[in-house]
């Protein structure tokens, strides 16, 4: 019986067109980041359960949180992904790195720079940095 496989590059490629990323590095809970961001930024990010992302390795499940803000009265988003879990991380090649804000705009690069300006600002970021998809090996685990 042929073996069937799921072609997830069409997924991926579809789910990030049109977005940008940022890398944050931070010693703050999540709880608290979202609550500086929302205060600074004047969003509202809110843990969406839904989409809670489980990785499983060596018989162990890690899970790791997702926020999530729609911008009113437009399609874009914003989508910021936990990516740590104890040791585990949910993606390997940025190991220095706690928080992805994924931003989905008409304008995401643009959105970005300003985005990562106003991060800089910030006391409790102590980095923060544009990344590359392309770059990214593992980006099928941000898949929500």
């Amino acid at each position: 019986m042929a073996k069937l496989v799921l072609d997830m590059s069409a997924m991926q490629e579809d789910f990030f067109s049109e977005s940008a990323l940022i890398g944050i590095g931070t010693a703050l809970p999540a709880y608290n980041l979202c609550w500086t961001l929302n205060n600074h930024f004047d969003t509202n990010f809110a843990r969406d359960t839904d989409q809670t992302i489980t990785l499983e390795k060596k018989k162990n499940q890690f899970k790791f949180p997702v926020y999530t803000y729609d911008l009113p009265n437009t399609f874009n988003k914003y989508i910021l992904y936990k990516l740590k879990n104890g040791a585990e991380t949910l993606l390997p090649e940025t190991r220095q790195l706690d928080y992805l804000w994924m931003i989905q705009t008409a304008n995401p690069e643009e959105d970005a720079l300003e985005i990562l300006a106003e991060l800089k600002k910030l006391n409790d970021i102590q980095l923060s940095l544009i990344l590359d998809p392309t770059e990214l090996k593992s980006l099928h685990n941000l898949l929500v």
